[in-house]
């Protein structure tokens, strides 16, 4: 019953522009956000996103029911292998970003994540004109963090970092691992191994919370708007639009982190870090679009070599219909 309620989310997922469902995922990642932010008070960061990946994995496995099964038993050891390595780098982004924003601003520590996969498309351009993106992103980080107050927390700025490489290699890995299993098998998967992985670290501080029911309850919820939701749609999205595309509305993430954090938590920046936020969108927009331009006019196809952000395709040939009737998913543009 539960796998049969599927079809037609499914299908209205179909029908929506994938521009629409992409920011929708990010209204809804950093409203999830905010809201750990909140709850870290309650079983600290780590106990906060062990249970939000917990809850995500028994969610995605309900939901998949027994075609998940089937698809792990038919599956080939390389995209289980692909799906196990996902759950490792999505364990590291989570666990980073959460501890980062324990000590940061949500908006500042979701723009020092962003800087993995802008480097990662300023790199695959090959040009050295595109570097001055990385550039303005550097000087927006600076603006963002003000180093010479004296304010900065420099292991918050670190674990942000530390996050931006997990992000770079999540993005190549989601579209890997959606081009084998259907978007709540592979992300089942997934958020199993995450959970996993999180448990030594998160295990002990939900035990020593004072209240574990309201704990698990607050975060069933989060882990509904983040990581579930969002890393569906993302998976979701992945599989329709390009990777240029997709970078250049992924480059307005900061700026919806940093707006739900004034909304939520009021976290008000001041005109300094407005301005940093601003230039780091600005560098995610103009390297993707830069992707776009590098591509040959006369070889409109995808080129395969581009990392993740970088000068892929906008889009490829519907795919064939599945022999099931279900929908088949075009092979990744690059899968690292």
């Amino acid at each position: 019953m539960i796998t049969s309620l599927l079809f037609p989310v499914r299908a209205a997922l179909g029908r929506t522009p994938p521009a629409l469902l992409l920011l929708a995922g990010m209204f809804v990642l950093h409203t999830g956000s905010a809201l750990a932010v909140r709850a870290f008070s309650e079983a600290g960061p780590l106990g906060v996103t062990w249970l939000r990946l917990l809850w995500a994995a028994l969610i995605l496995g309900a939901l998949g029911g027994r075609p998940l099964w089937r698809a792990l038993r038919t599956a080939a050891p390389r995209d289980l292998g692909a799906a196990v390595i996902l759950g490792t780098i999505s364990a590291g982004m989570m666990v980073f970003y959460s501890a980062a924003t324990a000590r940061i601003d949500l908006g500042t520590a979701t723009a020092l994540e962003f800087l993995g996969p802008l480097a990662v498309a300023v790199l695959a351009l090959r040009r050295r004109r595109e570097a001055v993106w990385l550039a303005a992103a550097a000087v927006g980080v600076l603006l963002l963090t003000r180093p010479w107050s004296g304010g900065a927390d420099l292991l918050g700025v670190v674990l942000g970092l530390s996050g931006a490489v997990c992000v770079a290699f999540y993005i190549v890995l989601t579209q890997r691992v959606g081009s084998t299993f259907r978007a709540v098998h592979g992300l089942a998967v997934a958020m199993a191994v995450s959970a996993v992985l999180t448990a030594p670290l998160g295990l002990p501080p939900v035990l020593a919370a004072p209240d574990i029911p309201a704990v698990l309850g607050t975060t069933l919820v989060i882990a509904v708007l983040f990581p579930l939701v969002p890393f569906l749609l993302e998976m979701v999205v992945l599989q329709r639009m390009g990777r240029t595309a997709f970078s250049t509305f992924g480059s307005l993430e900061p700026a919806v982190s940093l707006v739900m954090g004034m909304a939520l938590i009021g976290q008000s920046p001041g005109w300094i870090q407005a301005a940093g936020m601003a230039l780091v969108v600005a560098a995610g927009i103009g390297a993707a679009r830069g992707g776009r331009s590098a591509r040959s006019p006369s070889d409109p196809r995808p080129t395969r070599s581009a990392p993740a952000g970088g000068a892929a395709a906008d889009a490829a040939p519907e795919p064939p219909a599945a022999p099931d009737g279900g929908e088949r998913v075009r092979a990744p543009e690059c899968v690292g």
